[in-house]
């Protein structure tokens, strides 16, 4: 491993994505600590991976919340012909596990998870943009259970139409897949597909698997297993929760992320009152303010 990037040490190797490379970096003279990902241009197609580091920057700026990751600066090296052909993008440095190699087994802890990360959606969506890609292993978190949700590559305006087909297979919404406009909704899909894993273990199958193994009928919502049904230990009104953001129809998901927080806020509190009747006693019940469980 080299011993230094840009000015920058290198303190250990903290991942590989797609044709990148990510250190955990120490800055010699201010000795802060940072996250830095490294992209090298192979190919000429990989100029994507560059611009979509660009991308993440340039939204990255425009928000300040406790549960997304911060970048702060990007640079290039061009060849001799002024083409680009190496980025660094320098990160928010996070100490913690992706939840797709850490997932903790228990209900309350998994729904804490939920509500962080709807709430840094939430703040995505007031600024104006989507995430498009929300999946475990773009959700980070801490010893002390902070979530961080990271990588806005594949991030865009609000009503955006992509040139292309962009999500994750498992995790992808009909409209990604239909490259129609992306919207608050196509992020209440992701996470429902992300809750969906987190609480079963599987998988939902998604219009972009469903056609890949050769089926061109239009996605059931009947197809899979309620979360419920494979795992007795999920709420009802979570598990009904998780089926509908991942409705095929938007129309039939939650509206917003603050719909989505709230009921998982609720799920929570019944959870816990059922665990510890006690404690919760003098505690407002959420469901004076939701409706629709």
């Amino acid at each position: 491993m080299a011993q230094k990037l840009l000015q920058y040490e290198v303190l250990e190797r903290l991942g590989e994505g797609a044709r990148s490379t990510i250190f955990a970096v120490k800055d010699p003279v201010t000795r802060k600590e940072f996250a830095l990902k490294h992209v090298t241009r192979s190919d000429p197609k990989d100029i994507r991976f560059i611009e979509q580091m660009e991308t993440e920057l340039e939204i990255s700026k425009t928000f300040n919340h406790p549960n997304l990751r911060k970048s702060y600066e990007l640079k290039v090296q061009k060849s001799m012909l002024m083409k680009v052909n190496e980025a660094f993008l320098l990160m928010e440095l996070i100490e913690g596990k992706t939840i797709d190699i850490d997932r903790p087994s228990d209900m309350v802890e998994l729904i804490d998870i939920f509500i962080q990360v709807a709430q840094g959606l939430k703040h995505m969506h007031q600024k104006g943009y989507v995430h498009c890609d929300l999946k475990p292993i773009n959700i980070l978190r801490t010893s002390s259970g902070q979530i961080k949700i990271i990588d806005f590559g594949q991030s865009c305006k609000i009503g955006t139409v992509k040139e292309r087909i962009q999500g994750t297979p498992d995790y992808i919404s009909p409209e990604q897949v239909n490259r129609q406009p992306v919207n608050q909704q196509t992020d209440v899909f992701n996470l429902g597909a992300t809750m969906y894993w987190a609480t079963t273990g599987r998988h939902i199958p998604t219009l972009y698997t469903v056609n890949k193994k050769g089926d061109n009928s239009f996605l059931m919502d009947a197809r899979f297993d309620t979360p419920i049904d494979l795992n007795p230990q999920v709420p009802p009104g979570l598990s009904t929760l998780i089926v509908e953001s991942i409705s095929t129809r938007a129309a039939k998901r939650p509206a917003d992320m603050e719909a989505v927080i709230q009921r998982l806020e609720l799920a929570k509190y019944r959870l816990q009152k059922e665990r510890n009747p006690e404690s919760t006693l003098r505690q407002a019940d959420p469901a004076d303010s939701v409706h629709g469980i």
